[in-house]
């Protein structure tokens, strides 16, 4: 079996400007945000990013990376609306599709199992007809004659996602309580890059949780990243909570004095200085 570990420089040196790619995690929990960090160090731009939203769009939008966001959301949780991911769209600086957020799992589905759609009752009735003029409905072909949204299919050029625990082949572990998607995500993409908290050994993955915590099949990862304290500020339980009074600097600070103060140096340069901030 090969051994996929990388650094967060080698994964992000794979991807390029103009590429679709979604992020894992939900809102302000377990973001990969030291492969989000990794990313805004690299001249990668022109993105289309597919997310269930948090600072991880509220970042790169604010860097000017991004040239359409497709979300159900963007927030940070404890903070309801993502305050630069909030500026950056009302200065129109990127196209934004927003969907349900069943659709938005839907769209990830048809994705993971290559087609071109899948139907969804969720969006019927609303106003996300309205403002995504581009979305179809089809009609149930039996006797019932149902209506449904034709979800798109969110294929991806690549996925970046983090978890508690890996191996070096790729297989990925949760022990929160919730999974976000994460893998369907990495089964929709072109190349999957996972991060996590600690690689170990594949005998070791049984021994902090049962086999369905093994969320992530090596087949779909193209890359593993050990990143300590990788989804910070956001949340990796049970390892660590989301930093609120990290979380409470990043909302409040404009977005050039915490770039410049957080983000122009490496991951180690980043630590030391969140540790200052709190």
């Amino acid at each position: 079996m090969s051994d996929k570990t990388m650094s967060a420089e080698e994964a992000v040196s794979r991807l390029e400007s103009g590429m679709t790619v979604g992020i894992g995690g939900w809102g302000s929990r377990r973001k990969p945000m030291a492969l989000v960090r990794a990313l805004l160090r690299s001249p990668v731009t022109d993105l289309t990013v597919v997310s269930y939203g948090g600072p991880d769009v509220g970042m790169l939008a604010a860097a000017g990376r991004v040239r359409r966001v497709v979300a159900a959301f963007a927030t940070l949780d404890s903070i309801p609306l993502e305050p630069h991911y909030r500026a950056a769209r009302e200065r129109g600086a990127f196209e934004l599709t927003e969907v349900d957020e069943a659709m938005f799992l839907w769209g990830l589905r048809a994705a993971a199992h290559r087609l071109p759609f899948l139907p969804v009752r969720a969006g019927v009735g609303s106003d996300v007809m309205r403002v995504n003029p581009g979305l179809r409905t089809v009609t149930s072909p039996y006797e019932d004659g149902e209506t449904f949204v034709a979800m798109p299919a969110l294929r991806l050029d690549a996925a970046l996602v983090h978890v508690n625990r890996a191996d070096r082949r790729g297989n990925g572990q949760y022990l929160g309580p919730d999974p976000y998607f994460d893998d369907l995500f990495c089964e929709a993409a072109d190349a999957a890059y996972v991060s996590c908290e600690r690689i170990v050994d594949t005998a070791e993955l049984t021994k902090e949780g049962p086999p369905q915590s093994l969320l992530i099949k090596r087949h779909t990862v193209t890359g593993v990243v050990e990143a300590p304290q990788g989804a910070h500020f956001t949340s990796c339980a049970p390892d660590y909570g989301r930093d609120e009074a990290f979380q409470r600097v990043y909302a409040t600070t404009p977005w050039p004095q915490f770039a410049a103060r957080f983000l122009t140096g490496d991951e180690r340069a980043y630590r030391a200085a969140a540790g200052e901030a709190t």
